[in-house]
C-alpha cells in the first residue's frame, strides 16, 4: 500500500504511468470502445468513470505544455445529434490542476488510428457517448 496514489488506479496501471514518457500518450475509454481490437495493452477499470479516471490519473501524470494540444476528444460522428456533456465534464476536471489545456476532437476513425499508436488504453465503465479521450504525457518539472 502507498500513500497519495488515488485507490482506483490499479497497481497495473500505476506501472504503466510510470513506463511512459514524454509525449507518450494514453487512451481514457468508455464502455463502448473496441479496446481490445484498437491495442495489445488495455488495462481494465470497468467499474470506474471516466472522469474519475481522468482525475485520478491527473493527481500523478503531467499533460504535455509544450505541443498545441495534450487533449483530444472523440468527435460526434456527423449526423449524430448528441451533445456530448461529459466533455464540460472533463473540461471541468482538467481546470481543477490550475492550468491551461487545449483540447482538440478527432473524427472517430482518426481517433481509432490515433489510439493504436498510444502506449496504452484503459477500458473504464464510463456508459456516456462520445466519453474517449486521449492524453498526452508532459514532463515533471522541478520547483
Amino acid at each position: 500500500m502507498l500513500k497519495k496514489i488515488p485507490k482506483i488506479l490499479s497497481p497495473e496501471l500505476v506501472k504503466i504511468l510510470m513506463e511512459m514518457g514524454h509525449g507518450d500518450e494514453i487512451v481514457i475509454a468508455d464502455a463502448n470502445f473496441p479496446c481490445h481490437s484498437v491495442s495489445n495493452n488495455v488495462i481494465r477499470a470497468d467499474g470506474v468513470s471516466g472522469p474519475d479516471m481522468l482525475k485520478a490519473i491527473l493527481e500523478l501524470f503531467p499533460l504535455d505544455t509544450y505541443v498545441d494540444y495534450s487533449v483530444c476528444f472523440m468527435d460526434v460522428v456527423k449526423g449524430d445529434n448528441i451533445d456530448p456533456h461529459i466533455w464540460k465534464t472533463y473540461e471541468r476536471v482538467l481546470n481543477l490542476s490550475g492550468e491551461k489545456y487545449n483540447i482538440t476532437k478527432l473524427e472517430r476513425f482518426e481517433f481509432y488510428e490515433r489510439a493504436k499508436k498510444s502506449y496504452a488504453i484503459i477500458a473504464t465503465g464510463e456508459s456516456a457517448q462520445y466519453a474517449n479521450i486521449i492524453l498526452k504525457k508532459g514532463v515533471v518539472k522541478q520547483l
